[in-house]
């Protein structure tokens, strides 16, 4: 029997609904994505800033300063070569090797400095304390502390000479020093100094050209003013004496050109101011300023020399005064002077307009070639105009008669020299 009810349009049953999620996405590359991270970050690095600015400045300090405001930076606080003549080695202080020196060697606590008998060296501190080595010089490095409050440096000469030369420090309690054996010398501001050490008879002196020192050797202690040495034995106590004072330099003129026609042929004159009780000079000429390798050395007994046979180029030269003791005075100023071959064919125009004088400071004016180089007093004029006008303010001068040299060279090789004279009131 059949039991099925009978279709019904109306009550028929569609098919079953099925109920569904419906996902949206997008995909985000990691270039975007980093993008939004930094864009975040500048937001917030924005927002902070401008509720504490302070902050920012305060986390700089101390990173740069590594927490201690008061440690000068690792570059800073390095002592390097600024010449270099010869051969010149160093050890350093976690080596074992012995390097040649470079301008790029920088210097630490412990490093060994050599020279050979060619070689000389000047080294300078973050405080711009200088330290010449001679030739056939030994030293080390015993401190280099430097920093924004003080500055403490020392050197310690094994073998040979060493000058030094200080600063004015801000800090009273920056020093310099150089020892020698069991003997040390603080060297105050403002002064010059020159060690010597002598190990095979174990004796030593300690120099002072300028300002002051004090020596100390254990308890015994000897305060050292200008053209004072201390003598230091291997056995006995320091003696102090006076030394000669080194001559004053007058001319060739620091930086002055020489203008001669055939250099090898010109007699070069050069003079300085006699010394009380020296009996000699003698005069040294080279062509490095660390006085390495001499050109001409002669022993006069005048104030004077003239010499001959020198090339064209630069040159440096200074003056040492002997007593009748032969004892000997610290070298004077290093005076340096060019020597230029004059153009014979190729003339030079060069016209000195006029001089002003502006309390102690003279104004020079004129008219040269444009293009050309002038060096007046052994200083470059900076500014020559399109037509050769200059204008050029000396160093202020002190009172009474000068010499100005001014000298100009174009560019075809012709040279040219003009000299005005100038009278500066008292």
């Amino acid at each position: 029997m059949n039991t099925q009810s009978p279709n019904n349009p109306h009550h028929q049953h569609g098919p079953e609904r099925v109920k569904r999620v419906e996902v949206y996405w997008h995909a985000v590359s990691y270039k975007q994505l980093i993008a939004y991270v930094l864009i975040l970050g500048a937001l917030i690095f924005a927002a902070v800033y401008f509720v504490t600015p302070g902050f920012y400045a305060a986390v700089l300090k101390k990173v740069v300063s590594g927490g201690d405001s008061d440690v000068v930076p690792l570059a800073m606080n390095q002592a390097k070569f600024v010449n270099l003549d010869g051969r010149v080695q160093i050890k350093k202080v976690n080596s074992v090797q012995w390097v040649e020196a470079t301008l790029q060697t920088t210097l630490d606590k412990g490093d060994l400095i050599q020279t050979n008998a060619d070689g000389a060296a000047r080294i300078t501190f973050a405080d711009t304390t200088s330290y010449t080595i001679k030739a056939d010089t030994l030293v080390t490095v015993e401190e280099n502390n430097v920093t924004r409050e003080q500055a403490s440096t020392a050197v310690r000469v094994n073998i040979g000479q060493v000058d030094l030369s200080t600063p004015n420090w801000s800090s009273p309690n920056s020093h310099a020093a150089v020892s020698v054996e069991d003997t040390v010398a603080q060297i105050r501001p403002n002064s010059r100094a020159s060690v010597k050490s002598d190990p095979q008879t174990k004796e030593s002196e300690i120099s002072v050209a300028s300002g002051s020192a004090q020596v100390q050797r254990g308890s015994e202690k000897v305060e050292l003013g200008q053209w004072q040495r201390a003598s230091i034995p291997s056995e006995g106590p320091i003696t102090k004496t006076d030394v000669l004072a080194p001559p004053e330099l007058s001319e060739p003129l620091n930086l002055a050109p020489i203008i001669v026609e055939v250099p090898r042929a010109a007699s070069i004159h050069f003079e300085w101011k006699p010394v009380k009780d020296s009996v000699s000079y003698t005069l040294r000429i080279s062509a490095t300023s660390m006085f390495a390798k001499m050109v001409k050395q002669v022993k006069v007994s005048g104030a004077s020399a003239d010499i001959n046979g020198l090339d064209a180029g630069d040159y440096f030269w200074n003056v040492i005064a002997t007593d009748a003791a032969k004892n000997t005075s610290e070298v004077s100023e290093t005076f340096k002077f060019t020597i230029v071959a004059q153009g014979r064919t190729q003339e030079m125009v060069l016209e000195i307009g006029g001089t002003r004088l502006n309390g102690n400071v003279v104004e020079i004016f004129g008219k040269t070639e444009a293009g050309a180089a002038l060096i007046i007093n052994g200083q470059s004029v900076p500014n020559i105009g399109g037509d050769g006008a200059f204008r050029y303010f000396t160093e202020p001068l002190t009172p009474g008669e000068h010499t100005i040299v001014i000298v100009g060279q174009n560019r075809r090789g012709g040279t040219a020299k003009q000299q005005v004279r100038i009278v500066v009131p008292k």
